[in-house]
C-alpha cells in the first residue's frame, strides 16, 4: 500500500474522529469558570455515586437515563476517547470489543476490532455479549440502540465538547465502571495540570496543521480541544476566526504569519518526517515558526481527543513553546 494511500486513509479516519469530538454544542471554550474550576458535573450529565456490587445510574450526555444492576464487567467502548478512559480507570480487561479507531493505549490494539460510527453493527456487538456500549452522539443511532437495549445491553452515549465535559464523561464511565475513585483522581490530576500551565502562561501565536498542503491544509479553529488549550496556555490560534475544522488556503497562513506550527500529520516510514515536509515548502521560508524551527507534530491525537490524554498534549504544547521540550 503506497504513502499516499495510507494517508489518505488515516485523514479520513481523522476527519471522522475529529467529527464525532466537534459534534454537540460548541460552547465557550473551558466551560464556565474554565476547566480547572469546574465543579462536580451538573445537570443533564451528574452522575448518581455507586458502590462495588450495587445498581449504578448515570443520565448520559444526551438526557438518556442509564442503569445497571452492577458496575459493567464486559465494555465495547467504539470511540476512541471513551476507550482511552476506560483503560485509564485501570479497566482495560473489561474491554471485550473496540471500535476502529481506538487505538491507545498499544494494548487496546490487542483487542478484536469492530465496525463504528455509522456502520455500527449491532450483531457484532451482541455477539461479544457486553454489559455496556460506550458511544457518541454522532454515532448513536436510536434503532441500533434500541436493538442493543432490547438484548439487555446498556448504551452510555457521550458528547464532551470541551474540557470540562471531558471531566463529565469521565466521571460517569467511572460510575458505570464502579471505578467512582479513580474517576475522581483522574480528573484530578488533569485539572492540576491545566491549573499549572493556565498560571504560568507561554504567549505567542500558533497554527494548528490537520491534514498537509498535499491533500489540502485542514485547520483547528475555535470551538476545538486545540483551540482551548491554546488559549489556556496563553497561545493565540491564528485561525481562532474560523469555527471547528475547516479548510483554508496557503496564503491565508502565510498572511497570518504563525510563530509556532502543531503538526497532527501521521509518518508511514516514507518520505520526509512532517515537521520537515512542512519546513521545506518554498514560499514557507519566511513564515516565523519556520525560520525559527518552531514545528511540534503530535500525531497520536493527544488534542484532538476528549479524553485524559489532552493534558498531555497541552503539557508538551506548553514545554515546546518555552523551549523545554528537549
Amino acid at each position: 500500500m503506497t504513502r499516499k494511500t495510507l494517508t489518505l486513509i488515516a485523514l479520513a479516519a481523522l476527519a471522522f474522529t475529529l467529527i464525532l469530538s466537534a459534534c454537540g454544542g460548541q460552547g465557550e471554550p473551558g466551560g464556565a469558570g474554565g476547566p480547572g474550576d469546574a465543579g462536580a458535573p451538573q445537570g443533564a450529565g451528574a452522575a448518581v455515586p455507586s458502590d462495588e456490587g450495587r445498581s449504578v445510574t448515570v443520565t448520559d450526555m444526551t438526557g438518556r437515563t442509564v442503569t445497571l444492576e452492577r458496575p459493567a464487567e464486559k465494555v465495547v467502548a467504539l470511540t476512541a476517547s471513551s476507550c482511552e478512559v476506560v483503560y485509564a480507570l485501570g479497566a482495560g480487561p473489561a474491554v471485550v470489543g473496540r471500535g476502529e479507531y481506538c487505538d491507545w493505549p498499544a494494548e487496546a490494539l490487542e483487542v478484536e476490532a469492530l465496525q463504528s460510527g455509522t456502520e455500527t453493527n449491532v450483531e457484532q456487538i451482541v455477539a461479544r455479549a457486553p454489559d455496556l456500549v460506550l458511544m457518541e452522539t454522532m454515532g448513536q443511532n436510536p434503532e441500533q440502540v434500541k436493538q442493543l437495549e432490547e438484548a439487555d445491553i446498556a448504551v452510555y452515549a457521550s458528547q464532551a465538547t470541551d474540557i470540562a465535559e471531558t471531566y463529565e464523561s469521565i466521571l460517569q464511565i467511572g460510575t458505570l465502571l464502579g471505578r467512582d475513585a479513580e474517576a475522581e483522581e483522574l480528573v484530578g490530576q488533569m485539572r492540576a495540570t491545566f491549573d499549572e500551565l493556565s498560571s504560568q502562561k507561554v504567549e505567542g501565536t500558533v497554527y494548528f496543521e490537520v491534514s498537509p498542503l498535499e491533500y489540502g491544509l485542514w485547520i483547528a479553529g475555535s470551538g476545538t480541544f486545540m483551540n482551548e488549550v491554546a488559549e489556556l496556555i496563553g497561545l493565540e490560534n491564528i485561525f481562532s476566526d474560523v469555527e471547528g475544522w475547516a479548510e483554508v488556503s496557503e496564503e491565508q497562513v502565510l498572511e497570518r504569519d504563525p510563530g509556532c506550527i502543531v503538526t497532527i500529520a501521521m509518518y508511514f516510514g516514507e518520505g520526509p518526517l512532517p515537521a520537515d515536509e512542512i519546513r521545506a515548502r518554498p514560499s514557507w521560508q519566511d513564515v516565523t515558526a519556520v525560520r525559527d524551527g518552531r514545528i511540534l507534530n503530535l500525531a497520536d491525537n493527544e488534542l484532538s481527543r476528549p479524553g485524559p490524554r489532552l493534558a498531555d498534549g497541552a503539557r508538551a504544547l506548553y514545554d515546546f513553546v518555552r523551549g523545554d521540550d528537549g
